[in-house]
């Protein structure tokens, strides 16, 4: 196992790029099953997720090859519609070929995805969507199989605005006869860039990035090229560990219209922050305002970026309220501040964070992906030194990132443990 070891206390300054979306990455991939002609991503990340993602769709039956930043995928020779525990575990987003299986193909069986223990994440909302465009699923002995003589446009309204649920109905009612309506869809931009990748693949889609998505399906697909978006939740991070430090940054490449919830609030606390035709700018001095923030769906404040700003609270000056309604389970890095020195009381989906002068470095560990970047963040912030465990979560979310805090001007190097 290996730790990152921070000697916090640094000013961050200087400029990053913003690598490509892992959020938007995964799906993309499962889309490229949906044609038989090789299709391009280019500004890929090299992430342990994307990675497993590749190891998917290689399973599957695609020839799957990664050189740099660009991904190369040829589905033609896709043949398995069957995914095994071990694989499908090891990534929650595995998911997502759910919906192209069904579309191209008309069945699969997977097992349930493993992922993040951040709270209950239930499959009920694809499988509906599913059902309502005429697939039959049977769910036991920890799999799901469905299958469908065809697929059929529906109009379906989603209970919850469920990023997965889109993406894979979308995907799904690509290839099925008629129009399929999805209402109360997701809102992400990643949802947008699916949309945007599919219809240069040939589909026929509107409305991504608003309430209702229209699907009109087509016969069959072609290949393309694609760049993929922006890390949104990366730039956010790397916002927060510079405001924490009382530092400038410029993050080029980061997209100021898919991050206003989160700009909002570092405003809010007293950071600067300016868009700019290349990235963002911000900056920094001083101690940092406490404030009230509820995660919500896009175009709210994103869940995945609550416990990056709860490092912030910490030391800010005066009491802040974090509602955290997505996830139930997603407080889970508060014990680990609480270990640095932060003020942080729990009740239920709230948490009351009483600003302190300074974090003191400390052993924690990672209980997630967006937990362990939170303790790096806080880190940054400590004084003394700080052992962060658990860094396998972070190798799924976050591309070099400790040579990306080096070129800033952080102390953090990885080490073996023990």
């Amino acid at each position: 196992m290996e730790r990152l070891v921070i000697v916090g206390g640094n000013r961050l300054e200087g400029e990053l790029r913003v690598s490509g979306a892992k959020n938007a990455v995964l799906p993309l991939i499962a889309a490229t099953l949906l044609t038989r002609k090789p299709c391009v991503l280019e500004g890929v990340p090299d992430l342990r997720d994307v990675a497993v993602m590749m190891e998917v769709a290689s399973f599957l039956g695609a020839e799957v090859k990664k050189e740099g930043e660009s991904l190369y995928i040829h589905p033609a020779g896709a043949a398995s519609r069957e995914i095994l525990p071990p694989l499908m575990r090891r990534l929650r987003a595995s998911n997502l070929v759910m919906g192209p299986l069904l579309g191209r193909w008309h069945y699969f069986k997977v097992a349930y995805p493993g992922g993040c223990a951040i709270g209950s994440r239930p499959m009920d909302l694809h499988l509906k969507g599913f059902v309502a465009m005429g697939a039959s699923i049977v769910e036991k002995q920890g799999f799901i199989e469905a299958k469908a003589s065809r697929l059929r446009g529906a109009d379906i309204l989603l209970d919850f605005p469920s990023v997965g649920a889109t993406e894979n109905i979308m995907m799904a009612a690509v290839l099925a006869e008629g129009v399929t309506l999805i209402r109360n869809a997701a809102r992400e931009p990643e949802i947008v860039d699916l949309q945007n990748f599919l219809n240069k693949l040939g589909a026929r889609i509107q409305g991504a990035g608003q309430d209702v998505i229209r699907i009109e399906g087509v016969k069959e697909l072609t290949g393309a090229s694609h760049r993929v978006i922006p890390d949104r939740i990366e730039a956010g991070t790397y916002l927060a560990a510079v405001a924490g430090t009382k530092g400038k940054v410029f993050l080029r490449g980061a997209r100021y219209d898919h991050m206003a919830a989160v700009i909002a609030k570092l405003r809010e606390m007293g950071a600067r922050v300016e868009e700019d035709p290349a990235g963002i700018r911000l900056e920094a001095e001083g101690r940092l305002k406490a404030v009230d923030c509820r995660t919500l769906p896009y175009p709210g404040f994103p869940t995945d970026m609550q416990p990056q700003i709860m490092a912030l609270m910490t030391t800010a000056k005066g009491t802040s309220i974090l509602c955290e309604s997505i996830f139930e389970n997603r407080f889970r890095h508060a014990a680990e501040l609480k270990r640095m020195g932060a003020d942080v009381k729990i009740e239920g989906k709230i948490a009351v964070i009483n600003g302190v002068s300074k974090l003191s470095g400390a052993v924690v560990e990672a209980t997630d992906l967006r937990a362990g970047a939170a303790l790096v963040v806080a880190g940054l912030m400590a004084e003394g030194v700080t052992y962060v465990e658990g860094v396998h979560h972070l190798d799924r979310g976050y591309e070099r990132m400790e040579s990306k805090f080096q070129s800033l001007g952080a102390q953090l190097t990885r080490e073996r443990e023990g």
